[in-house]
């Protein structure tokens, strides 16, 4: 490994941690309840500074700052354990893969952007409909007629917003960094 290769690899990891700290921060500052009879689902910002890992350094880059992030989630922030773990990994890995991978392969142009994030959202809130049925009653003790009856009323509508809020909030922030990141790469080359 040459001098350069070790100090890219250092600098990617350093963005990584920095990226998995400020989504750990975010979760810490802002858990906000969408719907007063399912208090347990709570917004947080926590997947955009995962989007930007995923977009900026790639989507292998982004999953690892995800796992990280969703590993103290679970066991060290109130997160619901190994079921609290497997469902922000997958469901936010939907988002965070289908929005980078598309983006990535059909030009990265705001339309590939904007169609990434919206199948990605999409991607989400339809993985979390069986996950929902299979893991809300583990963790609650509930029946899956009571989960079904949440589904339409408010397990769609709030992964729905999540994603939405999340990835909008990426928009805003990718667009306004995305020139920046671009000139830096073009003076390194």
């Amino acid at each position: 490994m040459t001098k350069m290769d070790s100090k890219n690899k250092t600098l990617r990891m350093t963005q990584m941690g920095m990226l998995a700290a400020i989504s750990i921060v975010l979760i810490l500052l802002l858990r906000i309840p969408l719907f007063p009879s399912a208090p347990f689902l709570e917004y947080d910002m926590a997947d955009v500074p995962v989007l930007l890992a995923a977009f900026v350094l790639g989507p292998l880059p982004g999953l690892i700052v995800l796992f990280v992030v969703s590993l103290i989630q679970a066991f060290l922030l109130g997160g619901n354990g190994i079921i609290g773990l497997i469902m922000h990994f997958f469901a936010s890995g939907a988002l965070v893969v289908v929005a980078s991978l598309i983006y990535r392969r059909c030009g990265q142009t705001t339309v590939s952007l904007i169609i990434g994030l919206v199948v990605g959202s999409l991607c989400m809130t339809a993985l979390m409909i069986p996950f929902n049925m299979l893991f809300i009653p583990l963790l609650f003790g509930v029946g899956q007629e009571v989960v079904k009856a949440l589904i339409i009323p408010i397990l769609i509508p709030f992964n729905l917003i999540k994603a939405g809020l999340n990835s909008v909030i990426f928009f805003l922030i990718f667009k306004s960094i995305r020139y920046l990141w671009q000139k830096k790469s073009i003076a390194e080359k």
